[in-house]
């Protein structure tokens, strides 16, 4: 995607919740919808709360540093979008471009891995990608001698492949996660029969963490040519991970909760070339869904969640953000800031 829609308008801001918006400076609409994300994420705020910062503060090119800064100044009850410019060019000074269009979920992974490599507090860096990460194992079986092979990995993002005609993310994952026979070009090389075979692969979750993100993957290239499928995919907005896909833990998953509440959506409207990123995000505080487009946020509604769904003629869920517990026990006291 190389152009972005740029929307200006006068911030909208229902005083009584205390969310803040931010202004689109040089086409930031994609960094904005995931900055407000992360401030709905409250887990990272905390976490860099505790980080000392004595010997980066004034490094403009430290990512994280920056990221603290703005999350902290998002939390601050006050009517004006909430100021970001710093953020923003620490992600130019590393590579992440001003007055480009970006893939909301590359700058999300992005912006997780400057975070390892940027913090000089390496265990507040790792807590901090152990939100998100999934551990899987990779099973790879000859289709010949039956051998088995597998490696241990994991993952920031759930990566989705998205039908072209009505899905749900319950078949995304089931999809995901089902057997894949591997033959032809495709043959993998057994030690076992000592050539390559025919196979077939599965990959099986060996954990799940507090934050579950998942990436559905509407743009699809074909022929040199990009295109967004604004095919219709539904999603819950609680679902029981341990109920829904038994067949993807692995043998050796032991956690006993798997209850996801949805707590952030990253939708994207218009083409593969032309697009604009908004985001619902609920509240810390009192549980309510709201929509940040840029400096305009303002109380939603879950059926106006739902819409992103596809095929309504506006906007679609490009990223959704779950985290682990009921709704329920998504009501955390509010920080002061």
């Amino acid at each position: 995607m190389s152009q972005c829609c740029r929307y200006f308008s006068f911030p909208m801001r229902d005083r009584s919740f205390g969310m803040r918006g931010l202004n689109n400076h040089c086409l930031s609409c994609c960094v904005n919808t995931l900055l407000q994300t992360f401030s709905a994420t409250w887990e990272i705020g905390d976490l860099l709360d505790k980080w000392q910062t004595a010997g980066t503060t004034t490094d403009s090119r430290n990512v994280p540093l920056q990221l603290k800064k703005v999350l902290t100044a998002m939390r601050r009850d006050l009517p004006q979008p909430a100021p970001h410019s710093d953020f923003l060019r620490s992600l130019d000074l590393n590579s992440i471009r001003l007055n480009t269009q970006h893939d909301a979920d590359e700058v999300f992974l992005f912006i997780l891995n400057f975070v390892q490599q940027q913090m000089d507090d390496k265990h507040l860096a790792l807590e901090i990608q152990n939100l998100y990460k999934i551990s899987v194992e990779t099973y790879l079986q000859c289709l010949d001698c039956s051998a088995v092979q597998t490696r241990t990995s994991y993952l920031l993002s759930l990566p989705l492949h998205v039908k072209e005609d009505h899905d749900s993310l319950t078949g995304c994952i089931t999809s995901f996660f089902e057997y894949q026979e591997l033959s032809g070009i495709n043959n993998c090389f057994c030690e076992q029969c000592g050539k390559k075979t025919p196979s077939k692969q599965a990959v099986k979750l060996l954990s799940l963490p507090r934050i579950l993100c998942v990436h559905l993957k509407r743009f699809r290239n074909s022929c040199g040519y990009t295109r967004k499928l604004d095919c219709r995919v539904t999603f819950p907005e609680t679902f029981d991970f341990s109920e829904t896909h038994k067949a993807a833990l692995s043998s050796d998953f032991g956690q006993n909760d798997c209850k996801y509440t949805l707590h952030a959506v990253v939708v994207h409207s218009g083409t593969a070339t032309f697009g604009h990123y908004t985001a619902f995000v609920r509240h810390r505080g009192n549980q309510r869904w709201y929509s940040a487009d840029d400096s305009r946020v303002q109380q939603a509604s879950w059926e106006e969640v739902q819409r992103t769904y596809g095929r309504h003629g506006g906007g679609t869920a490009y990223m959704l953000m779950y985290r682990r517990g009921s709704k329920e026990e998504m009501q955390q006291p509010q920080l002061s800031g």
